[in-house]
């Protein structure tokens, strides 16, 4: 890797900091080696044979010894785990603590620069049930990644937007937490990836500083009075970090809130001025990466849980556009009270809770015009209704909406690169679900001589070896 700015390690020893830490610090940097860890998903439960070491701070975390070709593996593409530094993964610390704090009701969150979605699917998991999530990601092409991860993680009851965050600055008093993973000057990353070496400079953390703490100022009112802020970077220098939480007590109403991480190996807990709580992960003193977070609590007292109008109505398409509602409705379990409507080019037919609906439409009436749900049932066709991918990854999808056929491992890979797929001859013409180790793969449709293809085009593997 190229050699370390020494502007860089002049910063890293002013954060007064034990000797030992810095220099730590430096040779896990210069030696590079990153961990190799991965996160399951709670609702479809899998973890690589190797995932025996468990992340300390993470239930569902592991350690891999290796690094198998994780795009070769069928269960990264239904959605079943997520590749996510060991350290990134603190984040489900700060949301338990949370939860326990709020009475573990339905909470209301948003991740403000969500892409690639590895924080996103995190908090998803660790919410309780009945959560609503908006995922904010600023740059187009990373959100359509963004979109994608969060797909294949199945859960219904998300919100997606695109842009500055600065379309949320009229939102007021709405969410339980909002966290921030802000933009940074990636120091953290350097042993991973040699261009946040060679871009560093004094001058890129300064202006990281200044659009974090516009990005905060942004959101701030959109956080209910006693909600929280999770603040965290990937990256070291205390401009971006401390001086920044200790920036966000000064300019707002709000408090540090303490999470107790004595019984966690390597985190450090820094004091940000007047009582502020930090925690920092080095690379070789924690197994993981850069990072830095610190958790806020703006003044008053919470009403924790889903309190929007219009949140309780009959089960009906939101569109005046007559829906093929009953046909849908049997393609999703009944415990699901879902609302269906077109999208904006009437080509497909999205669907979401009545509290997810009413989230949406809040926001958008106080100017956030990006947002849109994120399940997609199905897009129409002419006369055909055809059933989206999404809805095979989904957790609404009724189990006996369609006839199933197992896979093995050689055919998922051709499905997931889009080559032809042969189907029993007992199977019906029509939409058949692929099934990898007896959870969804994706659709296939029976033609009678053939079958089409339905998995996304953009999405398929390029890899051809096994």
């Amino acid at each position: 890797m190229p050699k370390l700015p020494d502007k860089f390690i002049e910063e890293l020893k002013s954060l007064n900091l034990p000797d030992y830490t810095v220099d730590k610090l430096i040779d896990a940097l210069t030696a590079g080696n990153p961990s190799v860890s991965v996160r399951s998903n709670c609702a479809k439960e899998f973890l690589p044979d190797d995932a025996v070491r468990k992340v300390q701070w993470c239930e569902r975390g592991r350690y891999l010894d290796s690094r198998p070709i994780f795009t070769l593996m069928p269960q990264l593409h239904q959605g079943r785990f997520y590749v996510q530094d060991a350290s990134s993964m603190f984040i489900t610390e700060a949301i338990r603590h949370i939860v326990n704090l709020t009475g573990n009701v339905a909470l209301t969150v948003m991740d403000a620069c969500a892409a690639p979605g590895g924080k996103t699917t995190a908090i998803i998991d660790t919410l309780p049930h009945g959560s609503l999530v908006v995922a904010n990601e600023y740059d187009r092409r990373r959100a359509a990644i963004l979109k994608e991860n969060l797909i294949k993680w199945g859960n219904s009851n998300v919100l997606i937007s695109t842009g500055d965050t600065n379309q949320y600055a009229r939102v007021r008093d709405t969410f339980d937490i909002i966290a921030v993973d802000a933009p940074c000057s990636g120091e953290g990353m350097m042993r991973k990836e040699e261009m946040a070496v060679e871009q560093w400079s004094p001058g890129l953390v300064d202006e990281c500083s200044r659009l974090q703490r516009e990005i905060v100022s942004n959101l701030w009112n959109a956080i209910k009075p006693g909600g929280f802020l999770i603040y965290s970077t990937c990256t070291f220098n205390s401009r971006e970090n401390e001086e920044n939480v200790k920036w966000i007590i000064d300019n707002f109403d709000c408090s540090s809130v303490d999470l107790e991480v004595s019984h966690f190996d390597g985190i450090i807990k820094t004091d940000g001025g007047g009582n502020i709580a930090c925690y920092r992960f080095f690379p070789g003193l924690v197994e993981g990466e850069g990072l830095f977070m610190s958790v806020i609590r703006k003044a008053g007292e919470l009403k924790p849980g889903i309190d929007l109008p219009d949140s309780k109505r009959d089960k009906k398409s939101s569109d005046k556009t007559k829906l093929p509602v009953d046909l849908i409705s049997k393609w999703v379990k009944p415990e699901f009270n879902l609302i269906f409507s077109l999208s904006d080019d009437s080509a497909s037919i999205e669907a979401i809770s009545h509290d997810g609906e009413s989230l949406l439409k809040k926001l958008k009436k106080t100017g956030v015009k990006s947002i849109t749900r994120l399940l997609t049932v199905a897009s129409i066709k002419g006369k055909d209704i055809i059933p989206d991918h999404f809805l095979a990854m989904s957790e609404v999808l009724a189990p006996d909406a369609f006839p199933r056929q197992e896979v093995n491992r050689n055919q998922a890979l051709d499905y997931l690169r889009r080559e032809a797929i042969t189907v029993d001859s007992s199977q019906p013409r029509g939409y058949i679900l692929l099934t990898y180790d007896n959870y969804p793969l994706g659709f296939v449709k029976n033609i009678g001589n053939r079958t089409n293809n339905l998995y996304p085009q953009n999405w398929r593997i390029l890899m051809n070896v096994r």
